[in-house]
């Protein structure tokens, strides 16, 4: 999501001016529109999309809904991120299978723009499904990129049928035509077919994808589009649909710096849905499309459907039972401790994921700072400890310490941080095992919630604090004793009024940096 930061932030910006309005009128939306257009042609979004969006905001804006709303500025977020779900294709798109195997995927587009890659990365997330695919070497052009293709597909567990040494030698029509026959023969279910491009679009690039088409009778023809391409993704996109006629538009490159908004356009402009997205470098880093998805991690609202999915894939779901167990029990060691870390790192990219919870954008430079080594020089430590040891950390001594850092790598300080962050959220993951709600270092007390000392000691020093009420209202005066009594500070005494969870008055601005370098800690910062 690197690729639409900018449009993020100045989107964040552009709400953040319209909290304070108990309500719009016409030149506050005009203005709220205005900024829209500047951020969206900012970004590289086709100037006909702009116009055709804030068109539709700007009259969605001024109509009833927004009249009539409880809080007018959250209903034009709402609305523009409807509008954005709507150019980015609307609902998702699935792949479309054929009725008799094997599937035909033809892949397209300009050289650079990742399809040799991608190959791979679709095939290793079929495979997940269930489907046996085999990757076809049709790019006999470009230099090794036959090579590629076996190494990409060695490293997917995908079998790749490349006859020819490539590098200007073979017919790709006739490779690709004889790959699926041998897809047929070996019972493949899916074929990959992997053609040429060229730096810019051409005739013989074109004609040479029609062939491949013509020869293979594909059931899918995916795009593929480098998200950072800037304005010229809605001409090659037009290009590619007159020549080859796509199905389907895969963004490569979305983990990218650039602005990226030009692969927004791409969907409107064509009227071909964008199936999948590439986050990474990595094979794992591939994700099916979902512009309602998008939107919301566009808009910094979150993407928190994505993050559930990406863990439940991780996770073990027998394993988390069993720490459960042990966690009920006090039974929770270090070695449980490693494998939670473990699956954690199976899970993907922590930054990626933490960028997925709403409101993440207020914590772009504590993300960015975000050390994900951290977690491999934890695995060190602990691997570097004796079984023993890591069943109870009181045999921990000087010595013992001493030995576990120079095995690890480490220094004894980092040594005794670890076991002090264990034994902290040890103690947190037990409170939460009984049913508490644990009082998070860095954080402040939970009012009302038990916590490590109970409900009734934190009502005892919430009451000596506060003393009680000193309203004059004898009404107000009892339901603020009765809190106080309960556990909970009234608004206005200790605690801002509206503040949640003991952590102060809500900030327009996110969490304070003292919250987030509490939440470095626990997740294994320095």
């Amino acid at each position: 999501m690197a690729t639409f930061g900018n449009l993020s932030d100045r989107l964040a910006e552009t709400f953040k001016n319209l909290r304070t309005k108990g309500k719009l009128s016409a030149s506050d939306v005009d203005g709220t529109v205005r900024e829209i257009r500047r951020a969206l042609l900012d970004a590289d979004v086709s100037l006909d999309v702009v116009k055709q969006f804030t068109a539709h905001v700007r009259e969605r804006a001024l109509g009833d809904e927004v009249n009539k709303a409880l809080n007018p500025a959250q209903q034009v977020v709402q609305i523009v991120n409807e509008e954005l779900v709507a150019i980015l294709g609307g609902q998702q798109r699935r792949l479309q299978f054929a009725k008799t195997p094997p599937t035909v995927i033809m892949l397209a587009g300009l050289q650079g723009a990742g399809k040799t890659t991608l190959a791979g990365k679709l095939a290793k997330h079929l495979a997940k499904e269930g489907h046996t695919p085999l990757l076809v070497a049709s790019d006999l052009q470009r230099p090794n990129a036959v090579n590629q293709l076996q190494v990409v597909g060695s490293q997917a567990g995908v079998p790749v049928y490349a006859p020819e040494p490539g590098n200007g030698v073979g017919d790709p029509v006739k490779v690709a035509r004889d790959g699926v026959a041998e897809a047929r023969r070996a019972l493949h279910d899916v074929v990959i077919i992997d053609t040429a491009g060229r730096l810019g679009v051409d005739a013989e690039m074109m004609k040479q994808a029609s062939n491949i088409r013509k020869a293979t009778d594909p059931d899918e023809v995916l795009f593929v589009i480098d998200a950072m391409i800037g304005q010229d993704a809605v001409a090659t996109a037009k290009a590619f649909q007159e020549g080859v006629d796509f199905t389907g538009v895969v963004l490569s490159k979305l983990d990218g710096d650039a602005r990226g908004g030009a692969a927004l356009s791409v969907a409107s402009i064509t009227g071909r849905p964008i199936i999948f997205a590439s986050t990474g470098e990595g094979l794992d880093d591939f994700e099916p499309f979902h512009p309602d998805r998008m939107a919301s991690r566009i808009l910094d609202l979150g993407d928190i459907l994505t993050l559930i999915e990406q863990a439940q894939q991780a996770f073990d779901e027998e394993e988390a039972m069993k720490v459960a167990e042990k966690l009920a029990k006090e039974q929770f060691t270090l070695e449980d401790f490693l494998a939670q870390m473990q699956q954690l790192r199976g899970a993907g990219s922590i930054k990626k994921m933490l960028g997925m919870l709403p409101g993440a954008g207020g914590m772009k430079q504590q993300l960015e700072n975000f050390d994900e080594r951290e977690i491999v020089r934890t695995e060190a430590i602990i691997q570097s400890m004796t079984p023993a040891e890591r069943q109870n950390t009181k045999l921990l001594n000087g010595s013992r310490r001493l030995r576990i850092a120079k095995g690890s790598g480490m220094t004894v300080t980092d040594v005794n941080q670890l076991v002090q962050r264990f034994e902290q959220a040890a103690k947190m993951m037990k409170t939460v095992a009984r049913g508490g709600v644990p009082q998070i270092p860095g954080m402040g007390p939970i009012p009302g919630a038990g916590g490590y000392g109970g409900g009734k000691r934190q009502a005892a020093k919430n009451k000596k604090k506060s003393g009680g009420s000193r309203s004059g209202n004898p009404a107000k005066r009892a339901a603020e004793n009765a809190a106080i009594a309960q556990g909970v500070t009234p608004a206005g005494q200790g605690a801002p009024a509206g503040s949640g969870f003991g952590l102060g008055g809500a900030k327009p601005d996110g969490p304070s940096e003292q919250d987030l370098a509490a939440m470095q800690k626990l997740l294994g910062g320095r």
